[in-house]
């Protein structure tokens, strides 16, 4: 078994270094990634070294393309949602840039946490029609509570290749089930199931044996493609789709 996590790890890795490509723009290192925004373009993000150190930037794009889309973060509620996640990954605000400041050594782990930031406030706030004013985070901690299902909020593990991983909430173990790990996914799509998969393949390693993931899959929209339920299955991530929840509402409060 460690072996053929350690092969998809590599094989991971591989894939994401192959499809980075990099571009002198002025002073700055534009650094164009293999993950897709929700316009199925290529999400790019921006280098520059100063002085010992490199500062990590999506140049604003992120929160302006949320709002020029509808997608307004004006409420106080948005606002501490948009808090919580970036700190989470530890990525700072400035107006409405995403940015992190990285060393030498960092520098790998520092844009891995603001890809993974993008792509989390990229599917955190998307609402299908602008005058959608539910998010999907809300709904599935309303039901969770609803259930009296036990939590821990936003937990961050370190996985085995020494990145760092956000699951939206932890179940401790009981008496009657393990740990179970949750992510909610507001649009899922190819990109989100293969980050899901890679952050529990590469956590599962350092939890307990027993540990399991699930993914909460918002399904009132669109239907689920079976590439999607079959990526996360394949990787032992457990797909719920959110019309189906409380087919493990045992599963979850015991």
């Amino acid at each position: 078994m460690i072996s053929e996590i350690q092969n998809l790890l590599n094989k991971y890795i591989v894939w994401l270094k192959d499809r980075t490509k990099l571009r002198q723009v002025e002073d700055w290192v534009e650094i164009t990634t293999p993950y897709l925004d929700r316009h199925n373009d290529y999400l790019q993000i921006y280098a520059k070294k100063e002085n010992s150190s490199f500062v990590i930037t999506d140049d604003g794009y992120t929160i302006a393309d949320l709002e020029n889309s509808g997608c307004k973060l004006e409420s106080p509620k948005r606002q501490d949602l948009l808090k919580i996640t970036l700190n989470g990954f530890g990525v700072k605000k400035s107006g409405n840039t995403l940015l992190v400041r990285a060393s030498i050594d960092n520098f790998s782990q520092k844009k891995h946490n603001l890809i993974q930031a993008i792509l989390a406030i990229n599917d955190l706030f998307y609402l299908a029609e602008p005058v959608i004013v539910s998010i999907f985070l809300e709904d599935v901690t309303s039901w969770l509570e609803l259930h009296s299902i036990r939590y821990i909020s936003n937990v961050k593990f370190t996985g085995k290749s020494g990145f760092d991983h956000n699951f939206d909430f932890a179940i401790p173990a009981s008496n009657k089930q393990p740990e179970r790990l949750l992510r909610a996914i507001n649009r899922p799509s190819r990109e989100m199931a293969q980050s899901v998969a890679f952050s529990w393949i590469d956590t599962k390693e350092v939890r307990h044996p027993d540990s399991r993931a699930y993914a909460i899959l918002n399904d009132s929209n669109n239907g689920l493609s079976s590439y999607i339920l079959d990526a996360l299955r394949s990787y032992d991530v457990k797909p719920i789709p959110w019309s189906k929840r409380d087919t493990v509402k045992e599963e979850l409060s015991s």
